[in-house]
């Protein structure tokens, strides 16, 4: 993705929040807190649903694919910004910054489609129960999940490429606090319509297109359970849903806030970056905290090796 001869620098520069420079080390701290925070939670999953035979079904199939791209959100975005917020490395050459801009497109793009892919695996298994292990079996579980990831990581790829060949002549300074599309865009000397068309276009499609599905999805469901005849299989049904209904509102919620927020004039550019940032820090860490705190059997494994772990460790510190 690199090309050195269109561009008059070898590297850019990320600016991070600029006018929020004097509460640099608050920030620091609460991004590092955050960091911590969501990498554990979805290490946590990530285990539990590997170790824990019960774990082993399509929902914690998807639940685990899940995690690991929220884990994979986080770690392409926070690292490179607390080095920023500490001014130890504000730098980030220009392959690097194409990639980073690339990666955190394909991985949330990935995650909208998987969360499509986890309300179909609701619909299945609330209209069509009888059904649900002859639909939603593991062959079909790892064909959703590869087309998620390979759709995911090809749809930007065209456009991300394309957009690396534009001359960049101006400043190097990127007004954010990681590669983004937009903000890295602006910096070039050229029209840059066509290639804003195009990433709308591309946008559109990946936020649209699961959305609709969703919404389809949870129309059926909801149908379905209205025609259930008691009030304790209504609640059960609702029940099976109701985690991944939290975790799709939450998405689609600091989308569209996200969307509003940077078309607001009323907001300062450097609250909108920073808004615009929380977007792609926040999800990740709250998707666990959804699962594991709504989930009975998650808690049930939090539970189980979780203390393990703790006997383990009380076990050498009496032998020592």
């Amino acid at each position: 993705m690199n090309n050195s001869k269109a561009a008059s620098f070898t590297e850019f520069e990320i600016v991070g929040f600029l006018g929020l420079q004097e509460y640099k080390t608050p920030l620091f701290l609460g991004f590092l807190i955050l960091f911590l925070i969501t990498l554990t939670a979805n290490l946590l999953i990530l285990f539990f649903v590997a170790v824990d035979h019960r774990l082993h079904t399509p929902m914690y199939f998807f639940l685990w694919n899940l995690s690991l791209l929220d884990l994979l959100m986080t770690t392409a975005i926070i690292p490179k910004l607390l080095a920023v917020l500490l001014e130890i490395n504000k730098k980030i050459s220009f392959g690097g910054c194409f990639f980073q801009m690339y990666f955190i497109i394909a991985v949330g793009g990935s995650e909208l489609f998987l969360v499509a892919a986890m309300a179909y695996d609701r619909y299945v298994a609330i209209v069509k129960p009888l059904q649900y292990n002859v639909i939603i079996d593991m062959k079909v579980c790892l064909s959703i999940a590869a087309t998620v990831w390979i759709v995911g990581f090809l749809l930007p790829l065209v456009s991300i490429t394309w957009a690396s060949y534009l001359p960049f002549c101006g400043s190097n300074k990127i007004l954010h606090c990681f590669c983004d599309y937009s903000a890295v865009v602006a910096l070039t000397c050229t029209d840059v319509t066509l290639h804003a068309n195009l990433a709308f276009s591309l946008a559109m499609l990946v936020i649209f297109i699961p959305f609709l599905f969703v919404l389809w999805s949870y129309y059926r469901i909801i149908i379905s359970v209205v025609r259930l005849k008691t009030t304790a299989s209504r609640t059960k049904a609702f029940s099976m849903c109701s985690s991944h209904l939290l975790v799709v509102l939450l998405y689609y919620l600091s989308t569209a806030l996200f969307y509003i927020i940077f078309r607001t004039e009323s907001i300062s550019y450097e609250e909108r970056i920073f808004i615009g940032g929380l977007n792609y820090f926040f999800t990740p860490m709250v998707n666990p905290l959804i699962y594991t705190l709504r989930n009975e059997k998650m808690k049930e494994a939090a539970k189980k090796y979780l203390n393990v772990y703790t006997l383990f460790q009380y076990g050498l510190q009496s032998s020592g």
